[in-house]
């Protein structure tokens, strides 16, 4: 058998794995969003929308990038799991209490100047009790991704999908009686109940025999240094992406307003292009992210050994196959598009912004693939540069191009250019890293 047929099989086994659990959890995903929009609708889908970009910011603080930083210490099986583990609780205590402190004083400020709608402040509030649950899910998902046993997460992701379906199912009815920004928030907050459920399955799966001693909760200063070399700029990436995120309701609503667009419009429009298009066009993401993930460690194995051949390899595998899957599905979003949507949204609007966005985003498809390569050579930075230029490309198109008073369309226009920007840039320096020969 061939060196590289091993880390072949086991690269092919683990997307396996993932994309089974993928679609599974897409369906699922799906069925979470068809009861989101029929139970509290387009406007209130708007308002959700708006307070998202912010929850996403938060989200990547408190995960800080700890997942791709323990997958990849664990994978080259330099220090002790277990350290690596506990040398990550004192961050992720400091980095949840902050959050919250700051959500409790801020979410006033948050509703009513920086997003103008009221309606969205207990949202705010809620998102401060839910980050804990995802900071102590993701630190376990990064030990299952190092170990390359897919299966623990995903069957937590299965699992913790279910229970929030049948919590929004049975719970949003109730608290949209008592208006839509209860419904809204009860969104936002029914991610305890879910992420709960995934914290105990994966500690279900956790090895047994490990012992827990009173030393292991010190931390280790030169893990928790190597974990922070590999977060920081790895989390960085997705700060900057979130920041972006997070201003484009800010910036969008303010200039369009000022021109003389109603808050109506807006709420309704951007909610049309976050609620149906945007989902719709990232569906492949599960196949993108199932391949990526399945990357990590085996690209970082690699690349620490200088078999860049075989790194190159590896990549080339995991682009081939997420065209594989984009491309068909960019064909029947370009020629048949109302047919997904009346399928999953029963709706048909959309159609234009779906249309013209769902060429470019053959590009977003191979960009996960391209990232967690650069990750996995740490490379974080160069991630993070991209990141930071396309975010700021995509921050002035949207403010410009908000002027022009062509509505909604200025966010498709800088959203295309961000995603053209940043896969041409990290592309070309992951090819110019891998295109080595192997040193022996």
């Amino acid at each position: 058998m061939l060196a590289g047929e091993p880390m072949r099989n086991q690269f092919i086994r683990s997307t396996m794995i993932l994309l089974i659990g993928g679609a599974m959890t897409k369906l699922l995903g799906m069925l979470i969003k068809i009861v989101m929009t029929r139970t509290i609708g387009s406007t209130g889908m708007g308002i959700y929308m708006l307070l998202s970009p912010t929850f996403m910011l938060l989200v990547s603080l408190a995960q800080l990038g700890l997942p791709v930083a323990i997958s990849t210490l664990i994978a080259k099986e330099e220090e002790s799991p277990k350290e690596i583990i506990f040398s990550c609780i004192p961050i992720v205590f400091l980095i949840n209490l902050l959050l919250l402190t700051f959500l409790v004083f801020s979410s006033h400020f948050l509703a009513h100047s920086l997003v103008h709608e009221p309606r969205c402040y207990y949202a705010f509030l809620c998102m401060g009790f839910v980050l804990p649950f995802i900071s102590v899910s993701s630190i376990l998902r990064g030990y299952f991704f190092g170990k390359e046993r897919m299966f623990p997460h995903v069957f937590s992701c299965i699992v913790e999908d279910i229970v929030w379906l049948f919590t929004l199912y049975f719970g949003l009815p109730f608290f949209l009686l008592k208006g839509i920004e209860y419904a809204v928030a009860f969104i936002i907050l029914s991610n305890v109940a879910s992420e709960s459920t995934s914290i105990f399955i994966l500690f279900c799966f956790l090895p047994k025999k490990v012992k827990v001693e009173k030393y292991d909760f010190f931390p280790k200063w030169n893990i928790i240094k190597k974990i922070l070399n590999i977060s920081l700029p790895a989390t960085g990436s997705r700060f900057i992406g979130s920041i972006g995120y997070f201003l484009e309701p800010i910036i969008m609503t303010h200039v369009l307003l000022q021109v003389g667009y109603s808050n109506g419009f807006i709420v309704e429009e951007y909610g049309i292009l976050n609620g149906y298009v945007l989902p719709m066009l990232t569906m492949p993401s599960f196949f993108t992210m199932a391949i990526s993930q399945a990357l990590i460690p085996l690209i970082s194995k690699s690349y620490g050994k200088k078999d860049y051949k075989s790194a190159k390899k590896r990549l080339w595998l995991a682009l081939t196959l997420s065209l594989a899957i984009g491309i068909p599905i960019t064909l029947i979003f370009l020629f048949v598009p109302e047919i997904p949507l009346q399928l999953i949204y029963q709706t048909t609007k959309g159609i234009p912004y779906l249309k013209v966005l769902a060429p470019i985003f053959i590009l977003h498809y191979i960009q996960a693939p391209i990232t967690a390569s650069l990750q996995a050579m740490e490379q974080g930075k160069t991630a993070m540069k991209g990141t930071l230029f396309g975010m700021i490309l995509r921050t002035l198109l949207l403010f410009f191009c908000s002027y022009l008073k062509i509505g909604l369309w200025s966010l498709v226009i800088a959203l295309a250019s961000n995603i053209l920007f940043v896969t041409i840039y990290q592309a070309k320096h992951v090819f110019s890293l891998l295109n080595k020969k192997k040193i022996v």
